[in-house]
């Protein structure tokens, strides 16, 4: 599965709109594969993102769930290792309607 985060310029997670990079972590049996960097979100080549993680539940989020990803917020996580340990036990909260 592919998570994607807005990242810093220290490679910790911002505001969508105030990211200076795209983490695209491939996740698959408990474990990150590989961790792709990308400058804008435009520039992210996957077909389907399955989760985009957010700095907060205050995001435009909707556009992700249009395209079908869901979407998760941070509770106090800052880096991309940190945030997919908190992913993989469950400790980040979804984004609801």
């Amino acid at each position: 599965m592919l998570i994607a985060i807005p990242l810093d310029d220290n490679k910790e997670i911002i505001s969508e709109l105030m990211a200076t990079s795209w983490a695209v972590v491939d996740f698959d049996n408990g474990s990150i594969q590989s961790t792709k960097f990308y400058n804008t979100k435009a520039d992210i080549d996957a077909p389907f993102l399955d989760f985009v993680v957010l700095a907060n539940k205050f995001e435009n989020y909707m556009e992700f769930m249009n395209e079908g990803s869901m979407v998760l917020v941070v509770r106090e996580e800052k880096s991309v290792e940190d945030i997919i340990e908190a992913f993989k036990f469950k400790e980040l909260d979804e984004v609801g309607i």
